[in-house]
């Protein structure tokens, strides 16, 4: 009986019993399904949402880096193709780093650059992600490209000129396409601005349509602001799709007010007992913050006369009521804009007070 009762306590479970440490599951990190992406010259720009951020610590989950795939297709090759099919055949382009991933909070990017020679081809790219135990997620969605070799150069020589109304481009026209044949292959152009707030260009061009000449205004534009411009040419790439050039040179500018108004025009005045009524036509410019009035009773007298308005009147019409009856009085007209630019003086309209 002794020997079963030793028996029975040896087998029986050792609660508490502190086991080794095991180390910790690591989870396949998340993959995207929003793999697009756009040729650009020689190069296909593939862009993705960044990854999703773990709630409250705000770091990307175990991500530690996002490999890039391709795969070369003849353009007759069917489309699809299974993930098993893509990963045998598929050459590791690069990585976007952990350094990339944790600073993105909208879309991360990546660029490859191509030979564009040989026979046409088609491109088919997927990415996935990667933690930091080596494990990998499923690809991508796939991104097919067929990348068109005829696309014309980047334009040259971007120069730009600031006037009143406008801040206008110029540039020279490409000379050939990116794998040195002729004749160009041009579409037109598309003129994109930084401001300020801005790292890169955005998706959208500010030209509303194609630009057809080597020239653009941008007349939406403020005097005091800081705008970086580039250029692209545009040309007719595959499936009959628009396909941009590289950016040309980039144009830093801060545009300057340093231009006067143009004179006011249409003075002209009503007479009434005792007082004088000046009218004249409101300035064209956008940027007039008022106007300034001086008078004489001395048509011939050194200018400026007797200003008669200390402050700027916003309004195209004034009353003149310090005249005496029987008097001639003269007046012109000044227009200021919000830099402080003068205009010159308007024409003279003179009158007589009853």
């Amino acid at each position: 009986m002794l020997l079963v009762a030793l028996v029975a306590v040896s087998m029986a479970p050792t609660c508490g019993k502190r086991l080794p440490p095991r180390p910790p599951i690591e989870r396949i990190p998340q993959r995207t399904e929003a793999l697009s992406g756009v040729q650009r010259g020689n190069q296909v720009i593939l862009s993705w949402p960044a990854p999703r951020r773990n709630a409250g610590s705000g770091s990307v989950q175990s991500i530690r880096r996002i490999d890039v795939y391709r795969v070369a297709e003849k353009l007759d090759a069917p489309r699809p193709m299974t993930e098993e099919d893509f990963g045998a055949r598929a050459t590791l382009m690069g990585s976007v780093p952990y350094a990339d991933i944790q600073k993105a909070t909208d879309n991360l990017t990546y660029i490859d650059s191509l030979e564009l020679a040989g026979e046409p081809s088609r491109l088919r790219y997927a990415v996935r992600y990667v933690n930091a135990a080596g494990q990998r997620a499923a690809f991508s969605n796939f991104l097919l490209i067929e990348p068109a070799a005829k696309i014309a150069e980047t334009p040259g020589d971007v120069k730009v000129e600031v006037s009143q109304n406008a801040v206008t481009l110029k540039w020279e026209p490409p000379r050939q396409n990116i794998d040195g044949s002729t004749p160009v292959n041009l579409l037109g152009y598309n003129v994109y601005r930084v401001t300020a707030s801005q790292n890169e260009p955005g998706q959208i061009p500010i030209n509303q349509a194609l630009i057809t000449t080597p020239e653009y205004q941008d007349r939406n534009f403020k005097f005091g602001e800081k705008y970086t411009y580039v250029v692209r040419s545009v040309s007719l790439g595959t499936l009959a799709q628009p396909v941009e050039s590289l950016n040309s040179n980039s144009v830093d500018i801060t545009p300057v007010d340093t231009f006067e108004p143009s004179a006011p025009t249409g003075v002209s005045i009503g007479p009434a007992p005792g007082l004088l009524s000046i009218f004249f036509a409101a300035n064209p410019e956008s940027d007039i913050a008022g106007y300034l009035v001086y008078r004489s009773t001395d048509l011939n007298a050194p200018r400026p006369w007797t200003l008669i308005t200390p402050a700027l009147v916003s309004r195209t019409t004034l009353r003149d009521e310090n005249v005496d009856p029987g008097k001639t009085y003269h007046y012109y007209v000044v227009a200021v804009d919000t830099a402080g630019n003068r205009s010159q003086p308007s024409e003279v309209a003179s009158e007589t007070v009853p």
